[in-house]
């Protein structure tokens, strides 16, 4: 069955992994796409088959997004195009080295992929979203942006910023008719792991998810209009108790009177 054209679908980190297997799926949903990472050979062949199978138009986009002119012209992009009506946020880097242990270039060259590319992409698609009252940004983030403690500190606080921006946007945006959510894997069987030092063959299978069931399951939820999708958390109750708490604190986070429990006798 054909499926109704959806205008254009842009993703970062779109050659290998997760971004690969959005690529599939939004083109098989009837998504043009604009793919983006820094191996051509990789973005042509994706493109060839993707063509092939779904008859979408495929165009592809090497860049390196920690680079300022590569970066630029992606934003460009996502300015002047009017067909593009979903960003996927997807690239991204992480080790699960400690922080005494990694090279501080490293780390900075994370912050620059994890959080600067993902802004200034964010910021370069939005308003042309809300001018034609429609669009969406998909921001890939992690679990251990609620649970810091776990993994690289470096990384899991550029994680904990992309699920914080995400929550804004989507307080700032929802009305304008633009759909935010944030997707937190967990431990997802990519080449992440063995770029990051740590093959994932070397942790236990029972925690690690298949892209295609992470990024299908996190398409259900985009469906549904949810802002965080986390698809590999079975007690969904868990974490909805969570956020209600995590609500609640807002009334009670800023006061002109010092707590009661800093009073002295």
């Amino acid at each position: 069955m054909t499926q109704q054209f959806k205008g254009t679908a842009l993703i970062t980190g779109a050659s290998t992994g997760i971004g690969s297997i959005y690529a599939e799926r939004l083109a098989r949903r009837g998504y043009d796409l604009v793919l983006v990472a820094r191996n051509r050979e990789r973005l042509n062949d994706l493109a060839s088959r993707l063509t092939t199978a779904t008859r979408q138009n495929v165009e592809v986009f090497p860049a390196d997004l920690a680079s300022a002119d590569d970066l630029a012209k992606v934003e460009r992009k996502l300015r002047e195009d009017a067909s593009i009506s979903l960003l996927v946020n997807n690239a991204g880097i992480g080790t699960h080295t400690s922080l005494l242990d990694s090279d501080v270039e490293r780390m900075a060259e994370m912050i620059t992929l994890n959080v600067t590319a993902l802004t200034r992409l964010t910021y370069a698609a939005v308003p042309g979203f809300v001018t034609r009252r429609q669009g969406a940004v998909i921001n890939i983030s992690s679990v251990v942006s609620l649970a810091p403690e776990r993994l690289n500190g470096v990384y899991g606080g550029s994680k904990a910023y992309v699920t914080a921006f995400s929550h804004s946007l989507h307080r700032e945006l929802a009305d304008q008719g633009i759909r935010i959510q944030a997707v937190l894997p967990g431990a997802t069987a990519t080449d992440f792991w063995q770029i990051g030092g740590l093959p994932v063959e070397s942790l236990d299978p029972a925690i690690v998810m298949s892209a295609e069931d992470l990024v299908d399951g996190a398409l259900q939820d985009f469906d549904a209009g949810k802002l965080i999708s986390i698809p590999s958390l079975h007690d969904l109750e868990a974490f909805e108790r969570y956020e209600a708490s995590r609500q609640a604190l807002f009334s009670q986070l800023s006061s002109n009177r010092l707590a009661p429990r800093y009073a002295t006798n």
